[in-house]
């Protein structure tokens, strides 16, 4: 038990210490003009962590509006990419000529540049939720689909055979077998897609957005807010962490074994 309490602190530990030292280091580098002439640009476009936090307490009410609009676009874009990527996935696996045809397809989706592609999104879906959710679910839908489809082909031939043995059905060998052997590698499809949630929010609101932290972003690089630019960068990360660390929690209670 004490050893478990001991690894445990040291996986909080550790990345704790890199951080404030990291801070630390950026405080000291900012807050005396350093980071500013080595950049070679005017120090107020260099912000110190403690203006950060300024700016983000200041700001608490315009960010915390603009993070809520973020929050549901992350949201309900996961869970599209969530429901299409497996589903995707398991026909992939079921289907051979679904697998031949589409897998290349899919592999092509990931070298659309988001940003051409988005007065397109504009003319079809309009100015609401609907184009931000198919960017997002475009991004984040790729690792769930390729991890999900690996995990299944990659079961242990022998425990199938044994199931046939037994007279197993190929949709008992499908359930009791294929998809437990294949939720490691679906959890870590899962983790990088949660991971990526907030880069593809940003990208999904410079494409057309009124309200969201990368529409915030946008006006306060122009408008040379940098401080408030860096804590819209720091609330997008508590987000992608968040929903990270939700996965990582429900993995542990469903992969019990591993």
């Amino acid at each position: 038990m004490r050893a478990r309490q001991t690894k445990r602190w040291r996986r909080w530990a550790y990345p704790a210490l890199l951080l404030g030292a990291l801070v630390g280091l950026w405080q000291l580098a900012a807050s005396s003009g350093a980071m500013a002439s080595v950049l070679g640009v005017e120090e107020f476009l260099v912000p110190s962590p403690a203006e950060i936090a300024e700016a983000l307490w200041n700001s608490r009410t315009l960010l915390l509006e603009n993070a809520w609009v973020t929050l549901r676009e992350i949201v309900f874009g996961f869970l599209c990419a969530i429901v299409v990527g497996l589903g995707f996935a398991v026909l992939m696996h079921l289907f051979e000529p679904v697998r031949l045809a589409s897998y290349p397809l899919a592999v092509a989706s990931q070298t659309i540049p988001i940003i051409a592609i988005a007065p397109v999104l504009l003319v079809w879906f309009g100015f609401g939720i609907g184009p931000k959710l198919f960017i997002i679910s475009l991004i984040c839908f790729f690792p769930i689909t390729v991890n999900a489809l690996d995990g299944l082909r990659s079961t242990d031939p022998d425990s199938v055979t044994m199931m046939r043995t037994l007279d197993a059905s190929r949709w008992q060998i499908f359930r009791r077998v294929e998809v437990p052997g294949a939720l490691p590698q679906t959890f870590t499809g899962l983790k990088i897609a949660a991971a990526v949630t907030a880069i593809a929010a940003v990208f999904a609101e410079w494409s057309a957005a009124s309200s969201g932290l990368g529409y915030l972003i946008l006006n306060d690089n122009a408008n040379f807010q940098t401080a408030r630019i860096f804590a819209s960068v720091v609330l997008l990360s508590a987000i992608a962490l968040a929903l990270f660390g939700l996965v990582a929690a429900l993995e542990r209670r469903v992969v019990r074994w591993r």
